[in-house]
């Protein structure tokens, strides 16, 4: 598929806090260190690599030893974890494994997905690998990012009977003010992604507006979730100059200060800058 052209860039650095380089190679053909030159050359000068799955754990870490402006998550993804059987022991040892990695910093993508696992086994399965991943963030105080589709209740659940996290990041945050405060009351980063910018998504921007801005990161999930005007394409980490604009706008203030507000959270969500 081909990919869109640049946007105009930003006037200062940002981070794309949750993306996924190889699917986005896999869909668009568009070369990791391709899409890392073009995302520095708008202004997206760092990238969180989010591995979901064994090989794609595997990969995120590779990518971040190889390039300084990417860091690591590694988590085996709810929808995987409802599917793999006997697998996922031995995938949730990996991840332990690999998130003792000094250029990992995030445990996620995890969490619950009822909305493509609708059986009550498989969702029990995602509630206990979830509790697994938590665990792992806390031993080794690494950054929790969580998937969360249909599920904001049991969400927040978890996260009560596991306790309290440092380091929370609610990836394509996807709930309504109300959720919104149910997660910043218990530390989590809103991380919004181009689904926000989308015509009927009252809701997220509703989220949006109560979240204060220390609070608040911008995302792509690519090659998924491409921002307007661009949906239906794929999606790459340079274009998060749409959807920082977006917010912006929304929130009614300066695109430099946003654009500061977004790349000093993203140092304060995953643990230091890189």
């Amino acid at each position: 598929m081909e990919l869109p052209a640049l946007p105009d860039p930003l006037p200062m650095p940002v981070v794309d806090s949750h993306c996924h380089l190889d699917s986005t190679q896999a869909l668009s053909g568009l070369e990791p260190d391709e899409g890392i030159r073009l995302a520095a050359e708008v202004g997206v000068t760092r990238i969180v690599q989010i591995g979901c799955d064994p090989d794609g754990c595997r990969w995120a870490v590779a990518a971040a030893e190889r390039w300084p402006s990417v860091i690591a998550g590694v988590a085996i993804h709810p929808n995987d974890a409802a599917r793999m059987g006997p697998d996922l022991v031995p995938g949730l040892e990996l991840v332990e494994g690999l998130a003792q990695h000094r250029r990992v910093r995030a445990v996620g993508e995890t969490g619950l997905d009822y909305y493509r696992t609708r059986n009550a086994a498989g969702q029990a399965i995602q509630r206990e690998a979830f509790a697994a991943h938590i665990a792992i963030a806390k031993a080794y105080d690494k950054t929790l990012v969580i998937h969360d589709r249909d599920a904001h209740d049991d969400i927040v659940k978890v996260i009560d009977s596991e306790g309290p996290l440092k380091r929370i990041v609610m990836h394509c945050f996807s709930g309504d003010d109300h959720f919104a405060r149910a997660c910043l009351d218990r530390g989590g980063y809103l991380s919004f992604a181009g689904t926000i910018t989308f015509k009927n998504n009252d809701h997220l921007r509703d989220a949006l507006i109560i979240a204060p801005l220390d609070r608040i990161l911008v995302e792509t999930d690519a090659p998924y979730l491409t921002p307007m005007p661009l949906r239906g394409r794929p999606n790459a980490s340079y274009l998060i100059p749409h959807t920082a604009r977006f917010l912006a706008a929304t929130l009614k203030i300066d695109l430099e200060q946003m654009c500061q507000v977004l790349n000093d959270n993203a140092d304060a969500a995953f643990g230091g800058s890189w």
